[in-house]
């Protein structure tokens, strides 16, 4: 396929248009025009093809600068034409990754099983990680089960010497058209299964499958700052493809266990600290627990309970590369249960110089049996 028409004209884009605008424009004439949209029509798959040419040329920086300058001579060979596109396989084999996530094969790639190529299916997994491992990053190992292309046959099914043989009933083409009335319905074909093509013979290896169960081993790398719930993504690392189309995805979700000292709030982490009445009245310092290593709080004189004290910088990262978050501690007033005498004591002296109405002093238990056995001394002169 070559044209001799003007290249910018075929994507409909201005001789100004940027290389992003040539691309977007490229790909909704592609899409519009695909042969797996248009089946039965050859005008839709030439204009593809002629859509393929033109941006093979446009969207390369080297090729259109020549292209400006000499018009088709300056991107042709010998005969003043331009080489173009065999088939639309060659122009899958150049530009088919423009065209994943739309529901499409990579049409006119075809492997020995005769059928067309496609994605494989995406798995999901979990992944458990502690609140520190998300804070700083780390590479984790997870085993999973997936499907390998079958070594035996290489993906064809088809007993080894021998070859997958044309579907006769969709002619190899792996979609079969109904008519309805006046509508047209294009199925997958029950015969081959969209394959276009049936093994006779299976392979011993897979049973005539193509592919394997296998399990393997993956790093996953886990970026600092992941939060619980996030998923990760793993591109290529899904199932196998079907007749030579790429792997799919595999996505890890992530679970990060609530940590007993620290809760998280975005990128910060939140924190209680508890302190008597006199180190809050007259101040202190205490070491605390960062999320790594250790910190020497300064509580100041005067401290109130519930006042928050923020430690800047020792949050958790921030995947998308924003500042690191803070840490918040909470001051949290801790009042004794049990005094002794000589702690209670002070307090009540402390609390006349407050003017402060406190309950009054109970006896014990054993001060009050005492006091029982003490006689009476009135009685005691008679």
């Amino acid at each position: 396929m070559t044209s001799t028409r003007d290249y910018y004209e075929i994507l409909g884009v201005s001789k100004s248009a940027s290389a992003e605008e040539i691309k977007k424009a490229y790909k909704k004439m592609a899409l519009s025009n695909h042969p797996d949209r248009n089946p039965d029509d050859p005008e839709a798959i030439g204009r593809f093809k002629e859509a393929a040419e033109a941006f093979e040329v446009l969207g390369d920086e080297n090729k259109r600068s020549r292209y400006d300058r000499f018009g088709h001579a300056g991107v042709s060979g010998g005969n003043g034409r331009g080489a173009g596109f065999h088939d639309v396989g060659d122009i899958f084999e150049a530009f088919g990754d423009l065209f994943e996530g739309f529901g499409f094969g990579f049409s006119g790639n075809r492997s020995t099983r005769g059928g067309r190529a496609s994605r494989g299916a995406s798995l999901q997994t979990s992944l458990t990680i502690k609140l520190e491992e998300a804070a700083a990053g780390c590479t984790r190992e997870i085993e999973l089960q997936r499907h390998e292309t079958c070594t035996t046959c290489e993906g064809s099914g088809a007993k080894a010497g021998t070859t997958p043989q044309k579907c006769d009933y969709c002619g190899g083409h792996g979609q079969v058209v109904q008519s309805r009335g006046f509508f047209r319905v294009q199925t997958t074909c029950p015969a081959c299964r969209g394959e276009g093509a049936i093994v006779r013979e299976k392979c011993e290896g897979c049973s005539g499958a193509g592919k394997i169960a296998k399990t393997v081993r993956l790093e996953v790398n886990v970026p600092a700052g992941v939060d619980n719930g996030m998923q990760l993504c793993l591109r290529g690392e899904g199932e196998a493809g079907s007749q030579g189309g790429p792997r799919g995805d595999l996505y890890v979700d992530l679970n990060i266990p609530e940590h007993p000292f620290f809760k998280r709030d975005g990128v910060n982490l939140l924190c209680q600290i508890p302190v008597t009445y006199t180190q809050a009245a007259l101040g202190t310092e205490i070491e605390i627990p960062l999320i790594k290593g250790r910190h020497q709080l300064i509580i100041p004189k005067g401290t109130q309970p519930g006042e928050v004290i923020r430690i800047r910088g020792a949050g958790m990262s921030d995947p998308r590369g924003h500042r690191k978050g803070d840490l918040l501690v909470t001051i949290q007033l801790e009042v004794p249960k049990k005094l002794n005498a000589k702690h209670e004591k002070a307090l009540r002296e402390l609390a006349e110089l407050e003017h402060a109405n406190v309950s009054a002093h109970r006896k014990s238990f054993f001060e009050k049996i005492k006091d029982y056995f003490v006689d009476d001394p009135d009685e005691s002169d008679t």
